[in-house]
């Protein structure tokens, strides 16, 4: 087991919107999100299976067809390839993993 802290600096992923990965391997990757009120993590799709924690903040979460408010404990599970996006109705910080690794995030 490796406590020692993440490696990776923090990056801007899009405005208002910053990452860094915490750990990884081959198989899974775990990336903290902050995101500034009003930010947007745009419509996207990827073939990694994603589950999303809220640790901070209040963000409206679309998976699909569906959108629904998310605070603070709430979480969620992204299968590969559905379309996702979220906004921050309030600041806040999202705990992601992805599995596989998302090797563009390194």
């Amino acid at each position: 087991m490796n406590n020692q802290s993440s490696p990776y600096p923090s990056v801007v992923a899009d405005e208002g919107v910053a990452r860094r990965v915490l750990a990884e391997n081959a198989d899974l990757m775990v990336v903290e999100f902050t995101f500034d009120q009003g930010a947007v993590g745009a419509l996207h799709h990827h073939v990694h299976v994603q589950s999303t924690f809220v640790a901070e903040g209040v963000f409206d979460f679309t998976v699909g067809s569906e959108t629904r408010r998310m605070t603070p404990g709430d979480s969620l599970v992204i299968e590969s390839n559905v379309e996702h996006g979220c906004k921050a109705i309030e600041a806040g910080r999202l705990i992601d993993t992805f599995t596989p690794r998302r090797d563009d995030f390194l």
